[in-house]
């Protein structure tokens, strides 16, 4: 049965669900009625050591970089539309693969040229990161990410993380203004 989450929650992924090693990170959203300039939003994962930040640009998977070297976390594809019902992107994790210099994965969306269209998160409803285990397809939990960031152009989902020989899912729901380069500048990466 799935758990819904609320902001600052965290669960044991692992530890109650044993023998877990496939998970799929499904985010989803739709976008409300604006003045019909497109609306884009991207799902990408941080990967960070203990300090927080990525090692490396290798460490950052999001769709034009969709597969980490250790092949442990997958982005499947971009929606550039925000259509439909269900997941709109989804990023796979097989933890076993997850090198052991990396901590956390960190779930973000942001809004792709948010500040030239004049979007934000307030902008967006029904959005959500769910938890799936790949193996039967069961969802485990979701965090609704609507009633946060109004403003902001980029936001950290969630995060999963490390803890002893188990992974735990932590529900963060934390707006970033300045997009995509304000993210990648918060986890250690310089910007062009």
């Amino acid at each position: 049965m799935s758990l819904n989450l609320k902001k600052g929650q965290k669960i044991d992924l692992t530890k109650t669900n044993p023998g877990l090693s496939q998970i799929l990170a499904g985010l989803g959203w739709n976008p409300r009625v604006t003045d019909g300039k497109d609306f884009d939003l991207d799902a990408s994962a941080f990967l960070v050591g203990e300090n927080g930040k990525c090692a490396s640009e290798e460490d950052f998977i999001f769709y034009k970089q969709s597969q980490h070297a250790s092949g442990a976390v997958v982005h499947t594809g971009d929606n550039r539309t925000g259509d439909g019902a269900g997941d709109d992107e989804q990023i796979l994790v097989n933890l076993a693969a997850v090198p052991a210099n990396i901590q956390k994965i960190v779930f973000t969306v942001t809004i792709d040229e948010a500040e030239a269209r004049g979007q934000n998160f307030g902008q967006v409803e029904d959005a959500y990161i769910r938890i799936v285990n790949s193996e039967g397809d069961v969802e485990l939990n979701k965090f609704d990410l609507s009633e946060d960031a109004s403003i902001e152009t980029a936001l950290i989902a969630a995060e999963l993380y490390r803890h002893g020989t188990e992974w735990k899912f932590a529900a963060v729901g934390q707006g970033f203004a300045g997009g995509l380069a304000a993210l990648c500048r918060h986890f250690g990466l310089d910007v062009e």
